[in-house]
């Protein structure tokens, strides 16, 4: 059994990647399990374009003929589709104790207590962009703020780590902070499939060989 991860899809945001979906899904084997971990829509700016929404009946439809696992992020905690087929949807995920999929905000600590600068963030960056600057999601507008971008990422990374030694597993996979990475940290694989807002896109191909993080576009 083959199984696929993907995180951060953003769809209802303006700036979801939607072009390499259908082809992505229609190349997968028919013994692969797919797992969405979290924010695969965005609750805060969910306005559906047709694209959109075919992006949420592909999902649908993916479920009918494979097993599709629908972890739970920040921007769609406990979202329910009005028709989720045979999708299941959780909190977190594990591929036994090889890896644990998890969206990566129940890891972060740090942003509960600088919620007022996020908050003027985002509002700086909606603000710009409706000025005219360019259109890109907020994510990457932080990253402009590097040093506080850094000590998130760490810290999250780090908690994760922690976790998956802590109960046995030999890698952890998290999105949320829309950045690719593929480390060993202390001994534990941590591995972060980036976003579907901004390139690269990138997929986590597990297998009972290896555990690849390869591009999509």
């Amino acid at each position: 059994m083959n199984t696929i991860v993907l995180s951060d899809l953003h769809i209802g945001s303006r700036y979801f990647i939607s072009g390499p979906l259908k082809g992505f899904f229609a190349g997968l084997p028919e013994d692969t399990e797919l797992v969405l971990n979290g924010d695969t829509v965005d609750r805060r700016r969910f306005r559906m374009s047709p694209l959109q929404k075919d992006a949420l009946d592909l999902i649908r439809q993916e479920s009918l003929r494979r097993r599709v696992v629908w972890v739970w992020g920040n921007h769609d905690w406990k979202y329910m589709l009005p028709d989720p087929a045979e999708i299941t949807f959780v909190r977190n995920y594990s591929v036994g104790k090889r890896l644990f999929v998890s969206h990566g905000h129940g890891f972060d600590f740090i942003t509960a207590p600088i919620k007022p600068l996020i908050f003027l963030i985002r509002v700086l960056h909606d603000y710009r962009v409706d000025r005219g600057a360019d259109h890109v999601h907020v994510a990457f507008a932080a990253k402009k703020y590097s040093g506080l971008y850094r000590v998130l990422r760490s810290h999250i990374t780090a908690s994760a780590v922690r976790f998956a030694r802590k109960n046995g597993y030999e890698a952890v996979a998290c999105g949320h902070t829309h950045y690719v990475e593929d480390a060993i940290v202390d001994g534990i694989r941590y591995i972060n499939t980036g976003s579907w807002t901004e390139p690269p896109v990138t997929f986590l191909l597990v297998n009972d060989k290896e555990i690849v993080l390869q591009k999509i576009h």
